[in-house]
């Protein structure tokens, strides 16, 4: 009676895998889109579908690293601490159909929306920079004037709303 069970369980939850194809292993995940479901949320909001694209595993390192300017596959493979080829193959093409990073005779290279992207996350990592001294006491060498750095170079921060949305004129009335 037990294994008559344990058959018909497995053969329900493969049968309901296989209708769910993004949990199929092996299967290759859509990117996350505004105005559908994505991982955390069901209201398809634009910065739930992004964060969601941007928590998938080593998305936010490439980005980061493209940052720094465009690389051939095995040159990004080794800035980003020698990911695995798939993984690297994986996230390049979620990043290239979401636009934000694209291939170029130089190898691969942020677009102008990636660009405008990394100016957003580049504070970030300045704030990360004095967060772990401040908290955690730890630092490494270089990092924080590096990253303070870095973010005084990407003040001109124009370029977002050029691309993320046209000119608006407020109504001051």
């Amino acid at each position: 009676m037990r294994a008559v069970f344990s058959i018909r369980l497995t053969l329900s939850i493969f049968s309901r895998l296989s209708s769910m194809p993004h949990l199929r292993p092996g299967a290759p995940m859509s990117i996350p889109k505004p105005g559908s479901r994505v991982r955390g949320s069901t209201s398809g909001s634009p910065i739930n579908a992004l964060l969601d694209l941007l928590g998938r595993r080593w998305a936010l390192g490439i980005l980061w690293n493209l940052g720094d300017g465009a690389a051939t596959f095995r040159d990004l493979q080794q800035r980003c601490g020698n990911i695995s080829p798939s993984i690297l193959c994986s996230r390049l093409k979620d990043l290239r159909d979401a636009d934000i990073v694209e291939r170029t005779l130089d190898g691969y290279a942020l677009t102008e929306r990636g660009q405008a992207l990394h100016a957003i996350v580049v504070p970030l990592g300045a704030w990360s920079a004095v967060w772990s001294e401040e908290i955690f006491q730890y630092s490494k060498p270089g990092m924080k004037e590096k990253m303070l750095a870095k973010a005084e170079g990407v003040r001109e921060l124009d370029a977002i709303t050029d691309i993320a949305s046209p000119p608006r004129e407020i109504d001051e009335t």
